[in-house]
This record gives structure tokens, C-alpha cells and sequence, in this order.
């Protein structure tokens, strides 16, 4: 990504950087230092983990890119790797592309993939520097070298390192800031680095108000936000620290959070304690929706509000926990047994798992349905330093029966198919809420009418709702089209912004809401395209087939379908752009 400078050259505005280290070098730390002491001197930026399946410990790296703009994803090319030691960091060989003008640095045990790059090699032993004095530590030893070469004020190092460490005293404070100094001292070595930082350009003085976020921190929120109270879940890879933000977050203002034994046993509390009255949620991975999908047909049947956020990993089966995919939509749209209609939201970016979670309670509450919300391990666990996403507020209320009637009926047909929902202990309104298939009273029924009607009505209403322009992102115009979702939206935003500037115009259309199909404003969006590109990270093109059976849109469509693990990025979009054009 790049900005003109003063002379008309294009200077980079953007910088990608890799940590990599045995477990206990503190990589992660390192990383996640930079990053916020990056935001605060006024740059955004991203990060994200990639490590092996271990339980604990192994390799692992930080991948980071810094911008003087929001940047989402990552680029193809990475300008420095600098690694505290190179014990297995091959197995990030995919995830880390280096060319000629690229920067290596670490000491002379370098691995053979990482020297046939033609990176420039820098050689500097961090754990040899962090024998001069007692404590130092090499990861913060590095975060002074990258710090410094990049222009990043000591001061912010400093801070950030200081609010970190404190809680391990004094002597431990002092050592991680001589192991800062230590390292700003050889930024000689990465002469090309630093000329990158000062067009970095950190702002010293009255830095934007931005946030650092990941994206199951972000998803923690928008659920409060949108009103939840219960939460339980058993924790899972990667959407653990859903868990972990929520549990301190809701006991301040009143909620609850439950670690239950299994995902069965989470999602039917789920429904108890929104039966009486209590909005829920909970968190888990592929492994854990297919444990749960019978009990969020019993929400659809009992029209009991639920919210399961679903933080998509690379599978089948226990998969790879540690690396993204998107090969969850399946199981979501399909995977509840009989006609089962609920709701398939997805984010769009780490902000925006904040605004879609909040709409998936409203719809939930609003509805009384299951919704299922399908972010991934690329966001979830990805930290971000993001503009601060916008206070949205939605009318969230759901209709309960408030006083006692004569001959109530809980699923009571007609009308927007909304019924009021009486709770319990409200004199002469106890109702039936179970599996079985039931009447408007709730008594259950085998009668082909009633099964009908209720069909109906659990349908009826969630095609009936107006989902406003939240149900997709709509860009640009253009014969060509990519239509793409969830964290695939990143690298094709970035790859479509590179085209624009060279004239080459594209639309970019992004679904949020999965389901309820919207084929009438899908029709709108894609007026007058002619070829659409269809971009997803799964190895069964599920997206594909799942525009082609929901949609079928009048242009062609084409298939960019990749699996997990290595990140889709711009580059790939551009090349497979360039393709279509050619051929058109």
C-alpha cells in the first residue's frame, strides 16, 4: 500500500513485520507490545498469531502490519523477519513471504526456505545480547531494535512494556526497559527498515482516538451491547477469549457467565435461561455447533431466543484449531435436521464482529429465534488498532405477554408471526415449550394442519422482517464482480482499492446476513454484472454453491476458492482479477 510523497514517488505507507520464537521467547508479547505502542503514537494496524495445535507451548509467530491507514489484512510480502531463534519457524514458511527486498535478522542457524528467499540476511543473536546484563530478556530486546528502527517513540515502548510487566516488580520493569535500550542501540543493522519507518511517520502529537481490539474481544461487547445477560459455554479454540472477556464484563453489571461441563449441556442452558426471560449467547468452534445443532432446533421449534457465535477453524474434525476457515457455512445454513429456519449472520472485519453480534441479539430478541454468528479464527484472534467503531443502538424488545389473558396462546398464527412470549409465572399463561410439534396453545399436536401452520409461522416471520441495508456491503460499480464474505472481504477490499486507482473499476458486493436469503436486493446489487468472481477460504466452494442454490444470478460465476491455512491475500485476488478480464 502506498501514498505519493512530496516528489511525486510512491513512498510506502505500510509496514509487515514477523516475530518468530521457540515457546517462552515471548514473541507474542513482543507482538502485541508493537502493535499498541504503535496505535498509540497514531498508526493502525493488525496482528495475528499462527502457532501449532499444541495445548501449550511450541513455536509460535506474530505477524504484524502497521499502516498510517486502517489496514485489515495482510499483505504478500513481508519487509523484516526477525526471529529470536529459528527452532521450527519453516512451519511458517506459508505464512511469512519474503523476496529480495525483504529483511532477515536473527543469528546464523537460518533456515534453508528463509535464506533461497534472497532476504537480506542481518545476523544478531538475541538470547547472546541478553547475557550482558541479569534479566534481559531477548523478545524485549528485539521490541527495542523494531521500535526504534521504525521511528516508534521510546516513550510509548516504554509505557506499554511498563503497564505489562509492573505486576512482576521493580527489577523486572528495569530489565525489560534496559533490554528496549539495548536493542534501539542496533538499529543500524536495519538501515532499509528504518527508511520504511520515517514514512511511517508515527504521530508524536495528538494521536487519533483509535482502538485496539481483536475481533472476540469485539464480538464480547457487541453481545453486552445488545442487551445479553446469560452466557454459557465450554471453552474452545479460538473462541476462548469470547469467554474470557465476557466472564469479568458481565459480572459488572449484573450478568452471569457458566463454564458448563459440554456444548450440549451450554446451549440447553442457553434455553432455559432465555425461557425465563434472560437474553443468551455462547461461543464455540466447529466442533462444537455440530454438537449443538439438535438443541438450536429445539430454540427454532420453541421459538426460544438464542445467539451462538461460531469462531470458524480449519476442519474436519478436530482440524487444525489454530489456523482460519470458512468451511463452517455449511453446517450453519444446513445443518439443523427437519425445516429449521433461523439466522446466519456474519461479520465483515475484526470492528465489525462488534455491530453484527449486537444485530444478531436484536434479531434473536426481536425474532424469537436461534441466530448463529460465523466470524473465524482470522478475526477472532487477530488484534487490530481500528478507528472506534460507531454507538449503533437498535430498538431490541421482545414481545412478552405482559398480563394474564383468558385462553393464551403462545404460538398464535397470523399477523408478522411474532407471538408474545409469555414468562414464567404469569398467571394463567403456562405453555408448553418443547421439541414436539404443537398447537397455537403450545399442547403438542401430530395433526398435519398444525404442523403446517407452525411451519408457516416460524418461516413467515423471518422472511417477512425488514433487515434494512445491514444485510450486505455494496461497493462500486462495474461488468465485473467479486462477491465474497466474512474475513474475505478484507484482502478483496485492498486488491479492488489497488485496481481503482489504475481506473479498473469492480463491485464488491459482501452479504452480512446469510440467511434469510435476500434475493430481491441481491437482484439490485447485481444489475448489469456480468461476470462474477466468487471469493471464499474454503476447499469445497461452499459460498459458491451456496449463491448458486439460493440466488441464482443471471451472470456467470466464477469460483476463487482456497482452504485454510495460509490467509487469501490481495495479490491472489489481483492475479485471478487480471484472469477474467482477459478473458472477457
Amino acid at each position: 500500500m502506498n501514498t505519493p510523497s512530496e516528489n511525486g514517488t510512491p513512498k510506502p505507507s505500510s509496514l509487515s513485520i514477523a516475530l518468530v520464537g521457540s515457546g517462552g521467547s515471548g514473541v507474542m508479547t513482543a507482538g502485541s507490545l508493537l502493535l499498541e505502542a504503535a496505535g498509540r503514537a497514531g498508526l493502525y494496524g493488525i496482528m495475528t498469531r499462527a502457532s501449532g495445535p499444541q495445548i501449550r507451548g511450541g513455536e509460535g509467530a506474530a505477524l504484524l502490519r502497521l499502516s498510517t491507514r486502517p489496514v485489515f489484512c495482510h499483505s504478500g510480502h513481508f519487509d523484516l523477519l526477525l526471529a529470536i531463534d529459528w527452532l521450527n519457524a519453516d512451519r511458517f514458511a506459508g505464512e511469512i513471504p519474503l523476496d529480495e527486498k525483504s529483511y532477515l535478522a536473527g543469528d546464523d542457524k537460518i533456515p534453508d526456505y528463509f535464506v533461497q528467499t534472497g532476504a537480506n540476511i542481518r545476523d544478531i543473536s538475541f538470547k547472546q545480547l541478553s547475557t550482558q546484563a541479569p534479566g534481559l530478556r531477548p523478545n524485549m530486546i528485539a521490541l527495542g531494535l523494531i521500535g526504534a528502527a521504525i521511528g516508534l517513540p521510546m516513550e510509548e515502548l516504554e509505557a506499554v512494556s511498563t503497564k505489562l510487566i509492573s505486576k512482576k516488580g521493580e527489577d523486572a520493569v528495569r530489565a525489560s526497559l534496559a533490554g528496549l535500550l539495548l536493542g534501539a542501540s542496533h538499529t543500524s543493522l536495519l538501515d532499509g527498515i528504518k527508511q520504511i519507518g520515517k514514512n511511517l511517520d508515527p504521530r508524536t502529537e495528538n494521536p487519533p482516538d483509535l482502538w485496539n481490539i481483536s475481533g472476540n474481544e469485539a464480538a464480547g461487547l457487541g453481545a453486552i451491547r445488545g442487551g445479553i445477560r446469560f452466557v454459557a459455554a465450554y471453552p474452545i479454540t479460538p473462541a476462548t477469549e469470547v469467554l474470557e472477556w465476557l466472564a469479568p464484563s458481565l459480572e459488572r453489571i449484573g450478568g452471569v457467565l457458566v463454564q458448563a461441563e459440554d456444548e450440549l449441556a451450554s446451549v440447553n442452558q442457553l434455553i432455559g435461561a432465555s425461557f425465563g426471560g434472560t437474553p443468551s449467547l455462547t461461543a464455540t468452534s466447529g466442533p462444537g455447533l455440530a454438537l449443538m445443532t439438535e438443541s438450536i432446533g429445539l430454540a427454532v421449534a420453541s421459538e426460544t431466543p438464542i445467539v451462538v457465535v461460531n469462531v470458524m477453524r480449519g476442519g474436519p474434525s478436530t482440524g487444525i484449531p489454530t489456523k482460519s476457515e470458512q468451511s463452517d457455512l455449511n453446517i450453519a445454513i444446513y445443518g439443523l435436521h427437519g425445516d429449521a429456519p433461523h439466522l446466519v449472520v456474519a461479520p465483515l472485519s475484526v470492528g465489525d464482529c462488534l455491530f453484527t453480534t449486537q444485530w444478531a441479539v436484536h434479531l434473536a430478541e426481536t425474532l424469537q429465534t436461534a441466530a448463529i454468528v460465523l466470524s473465524d479464527q482470522s478475526m477472532g484472534q487477530a488484534r487490530s488498532v481500528i478507528p472506534q467503531p460507531a454507538n449503533i443502538s437498535f430498538p431490541t424488545k421482545r414481545f412478552i405477554q405482559s398480563e394474564a389473558v383468558e385462553n393464551y396462546q403462545r404460538y398464535k398464527t397470523g399477523g408478522s408471526g411474532v407471538s408474545a412470549m409469555a414468562l414464567p409465572g404469569l398467571a394463567g399463561c403456562q405453555y408448553t415449550a418443547d421439541g414436539l410439534e404443537h398447537n397455537p396453545r403450545g399442547t403438542p399436536s401430530s395433526r398435519a394442519e398444525d404442523h403446517a401452520q407452525q411451519l408457516d409461522k416460524r418461516h413467515n416471520k423471518l422472511v417477512q422482517h425488514d433487515y434494512g441495508e445491514h444485510w450486505a456491503q455494496i461497493e462500486g460499480e462495474g461488468e465485473i464482480a467479486v462477491i465474497t464474505w466474512g474475513s474475505s472481504l478484507a484482502p478483496v477490499q485492498e486488491a479492488l482499492h489497488t485496481l481503482a486507482k489504475e481506473g479498473i473499476n469492480i463491485r464488491l458486493i459482501a452479504p452480512r446476513l446469510l440467511l434469510p436469503v435476500q434475493p430481491e436486493r441481491m437482484a439490485v446489487a447485481l444489475a448489469g454484472v456480468e461476470t462474477a468472481l466468487v471469493v471464499e477460504q474454503s476447499h469445497g466452494a461452499q459460498f459458491f454453491h451456496y449463491l448458486r442454490a439460493f440466488y441464482a444470478p443471471q451472470c456467470e460465476l466464477q469460483s476463487m476458492a482456497l482452504p485454510g491455512a495460509v490467509p487469501i491475500r490481495p495479490d491472489d485476488i489481483l492475479k485471478t482479477i487480471q484472469k477474467l478480464r482477459e478473458q472477457k
